[in-house]
C-alpha cells in the first residue's frame, strides 16, 4: 500500500534563502512600470498623419509627423487621423481587392444604389466620392460617427449625406437624362451640394470628386433601356450624318456661287473696259479724222482692204487708163 503525497510537498523545497527579498521584487515591479509608462508615452506619427492628442478624452493638441511623446495612459491618448491621404467611399459595391483588375464584392447592395428620378422611373447607381480630411479636430468632434476608415464608411455620418445628396440630384432629372447625356452634370452638381453640406456641418472634409461608376435602369426592365439607348445611338448617328453631309454641301456650295459672282464681276470689268477702250479709240479716230480727213480716209481704206484683200481667191489688178478691158477677161473659166 503507498501513500499519497500532501499538497504540502511541493513547498518542502521552498526555503527562505530561495525566496527573493521584498526589495528585490519592488525594483522589479518599478522597472516594469517604468517601461509600461515609457511604452504609453512614446508614439509614431507616419507622414500621411496627424496625431490629436486628447487629455482625459478632450482635445489638447495635434502633433505632426514624426516620433512624440505625450503624457502616459490613461491620463493623454492618441487618435491619429489621415489628413494626407486620399480616402473613397462606395456605393452599390464594394471593392474586395483593389489593383488593375479589382475584384468587387458578390453581395448586392442595391438597397443605396436603387434611385428615384423625376419622372418615376427607377434608376440603379453606383459611384464613389473621392475626399480627404483637412481639420483633424473639427473631423473628429463636430459630428458623431462621421466616418471610421476602418469599417469602410458603413453606416456613417457622411455616408448618409452622400445618399440624400444624390438622391436629392436624382430626384430633379429624369431617367433618360440620368443613364445618357447628364452623368457629368450630375457628378458637378453632387459634388457641390456635398461640399456645401460638409461646410455647413463644419465636418473638416474636402470633397474632392464624385465619380459615377456605373448608372443602368433595373434588370427587370433593362432590355427595353437598352432599346431606347440603341434608337438614341441611331438618332444621334443619323443627325451626325447629316450634319456631315451638311458640311461638305453647303461650302462647296458657297464656294461655287463665290467663283460664279467673282467670273459674272470679272466679265462685267472686263466688257466695261473694252468699251471704254473701244469708245476712247473711236474719239482718237475721230479727233485724227477731223484734223486730215483725207489721210484718215486712207488709212481706213488700207486697213479695210488689209483685212479683205487675202480672202479673194482670184486677183485682177488693172490699170486706171485701160479703155478696153474686155478681151483681157476670161469668159468661160472658173472663177
Amino acid at each position: 500500500m503507498t501513500s499519497q503525497g500532501s499538497p504540502l510537498d511541493g513547498l518542502k523545497g521552498l526555503r527562505p534563502e530561495n525566496i527573493p527579498p521584498p526589495r528585490t521584487i519592488g525594483i522589479g515591479l518599478l522597472v516594469l512600470l517604468g517601461l509600461l509608462l515609457v511604452w504609453s508615452s512614446v508614439f509614431m506619427v507616419q507622414t500621411e498623419e496627424v496625431g490629436v492628442v486628447l487629455t482625459f478624452g478632450k482635445y489638447s493638441h495635434e502633433a505632426d509627423p514624426g516620433l512624440r511623446i505625450k503624457m502616459p495612459w490613461p491620463l493623454q491618448t492618441v487618435v491619429k487621423v489621415p489628413v494626407q491621404r486620399q480616402l473613397n467611399v462606395e456605393f452599390g459595391f464594394r471593392t474586395a481587392t483593389p489593383g488593375v483588375r479589382s475584384q468587387y464584392a458578390q453581395r448586392s447592395y442595391i438597397d443605396e444604389s436603387l434611385m428615384l428620378t423625376g419622372d418615376l422611373n427607377v434608376a440603379v447607381i453606383e459611384w464613389t466620392t473621392q475626399f480627404r480630411i483637412d481639420d483633424a479636430k473639427k473631423y473628429l468632434f463636430n459630428v458623431r460617427n462621421l466616418y471610421d476608415p476602418a469599417e469602410a464608411g458603413r453606416g456613417d455620418t457622411f455616408r448618409d449625406m452622400n445618399e440624400a445628396v444624390m438622391r436629392a440630384v436624382i430626384g430633379d432629372r429624369s431617367v433618360s437624362e440620368v443613364l445618357t447625356v447628364g452623368r457629368q452634370e450630375i457628378a458637378s452638381e453632387v459634388e457641390r451640394r456635398l461640399q456645401e453640406l460638409c461646410d455647413q456641418y463644419e465636418t473638416g472634409i474636402t470633397v474632392e470628386q464624385i465619380v459615377l461608376q456605373d448608372v443602368n435602369p433595373p434588370d427587370q426592365v433593362r432590355p427595353a433601356f437598352n432599346e431606347v439607348n440603341q434608337a438614341q445611338q441611331e438618332k444621334e448617328r443619323m443627325i451626325n450624318e447629316a450634319r456631315a453631309q451638311y458640311n461638305t454641301v453647303i461650302p462647296r456650295a458657297g464656294g461655287e456661287a463665290q467663283q460664279t459672282i467673282q467670273q459674272a464681276e470679272g466679265y462685267a470689268t472686263d466688257r466695261v473696259n473694252r468699251a471704254r477702250g473701244d469708245a476712247e479709240l473711236f474719239k482718237s479716230l475721230l479727233a485724227a479724222y477731223r484734223r486730215s480727213p483725207e489721210v484718215t480716209r486712207r488709212r481706213i481704206y488700207l486697213e479695210t482692204m488689209q483685212a479683205i484683200y487675202p480672202n479673194v481667191r482670184q486677183k485682177i489688178i488693172l490699170d486706171q487708163a485701160l479703155q478696153g478691158i474686155l478681151p483681157l477677161l476670161p469668159l468661160t473659166g472658173g472663177r
